[in-house]
């Protein structure tokens, strides 16, 4: 498992960052306060407030190609 903060500055970014994890084997949820979604789900990202970071945790042992794809939207990494 690996948790990043992503930033999605447009509506083409969460198509973008949705056509990138449905690509990926593994779970993706997104959080934003108290709200947690699924990150392959459109209508559960638009539901978060994508003013501020949201948080990003990948389900799965093989998190570097993700990191990778996404490296454009990451704005933080943590420790997960």
């Amino acid at each position: 498992m690996k948790s990043f903060y992503i930033k999605l500055h447009a509506i083409n970014d969460v198509y973008t960052l949705v056509n990138t994890l449905v690509a990926y084997d593994g779970e993706v949820d997104l959080e934003s306060g108290r709200y947690k979604v699924d990150g392959k789900s459109l209508l559960g990202i638009f539901s978060l407030d994508l003013r501020k970071p949201i948080k990003l945790t990948y389900h799965n042992d093989n998190a570097e190609a993700l990191i990778k794809a996404l490296e454009h939207f990451i704005v933080e990494e943590t420790a997960a």
